[in-house]
């Protein structure tokens, strides 16, 4: 692979790599519902709602559940989102390019990031959106 396609991938923005594809929710809900719809929408994160326009947003994933329900050996129907996910997350913008938010993943040490363009959630982007924006000889 050439310097040049590097350089090229590298100055895509966040919004021509991302999924628009959102799937949320509520703090509230049992863990054993969130594994539920991430099979269902087949997805390895969920975004959780804010209580409040003044809150910040969460983030669920796999190894949430993992690390801090099966492992101790807690019951997924007893245990609430709001109490094994990450909050506050790191956001970023659809405009943001490809190579800083790589940068800023990588940093911060996180795999996926909500896109947040000053208003809205308008997409997901993680590391493997990243990595397959990067062309192949076949």
């Amino acid at each position: 692979m050439s310097i040049e396609v590097v350089e090229k991938v590298k100055s895509l923005k966040v919004s021509d790599v991302m999924h628009k594809d959102v799937v949320t929710i509520d703090g509230s809900a049992t863990v054993s519902e969130a594994v539920a719809l991430m099979r269902k929408r087949r997805v390895s994160s969920l975004l959780v709602n804010r209580r409040t326009h003044d809150d910040a947003w969460g983030m669920l994933v796999r190894k949430d559940v993992v690390s801090k329900v099966i492992d101790p050996s807690k019951d997924p129907d007893k245990v609430k989102v709001f109490e094994i996910m990450t909050k506050p997350v790191v956001m970023v913008s659809p405009s943001l390019a490809l190579k800083y938010c790589a940068r800023l993943m990588n940093q911060a040490g996180i795999r996926r990031a909500p896109v947040f363009d000053g208003k809205n959630v308008v997409g997901i982007i993680s590391n493997s959106d990243i990595f397959n924006a990067l062309p192949v000889k076949a």
